[in-house]
């Protein structure tokens, strides 16, 4: 069971893990040992509240396919376990992300301070391109 908060939590059978051999460096070790791991996370079919599934969907995440099945490779360390828990981790910190709902903004005024130091840098500043001009005799 993979833990996200305090009250919330996957199954084991809605996270799909499979070994898959690893790409890249390793000599001749890498073509015999399945140590990557490939998880798969089907959105829609999870035990996930509404709320958070529609916050995932809506991600603008790669990870994430049309169908909504989120896909990571874990191919970092030596070890398949290592690769494991790491794919877990990424999964976890995907759905931490998508359950964090930003604070809606309050539009405030400008104060007064800002506004005068705006329009005194503003002057300031045409004075400065105004004795860039042609010097007349």
């Amino acid at each position: 069971m993979l833990q996200i908060s305090r009250n919330l939590a996957i199954p084991d059978d809605e996270i799909e893990l499979s070994a898959i051999r690893a790409q890249g460096a390793g000599g001749q070790n890498v073509n015999k040992v399945a140590s990557a791991i490939h998880l798969r996370f089907d959105i829609n079919a999870s035990s996930l509240p509404e709320v958070h599934k529609e916050r995932l969907l809506a991600l603008r995440d790669r990870r994430i396919s049309k169908d909504g099945v989120i896909i990571i490779k874990a191919q970092q360390f030596r070890t398949q376990e290592k690769n494991r828990l790491a794919a877990l981790e990424r999964l976890r910190d995907i759905i931490v992300a998508a359950m964090h709902q930003p604070r809606a903004r309050k539009p405030t005024r400008p104060t007064q301070g800002s506004q005068q130091r705006r329009l005194e840098s503003k002057t300031r500043r045409g004075r400065t391109k105004l004795l860039r001009g042609r010097i007349e005799e």
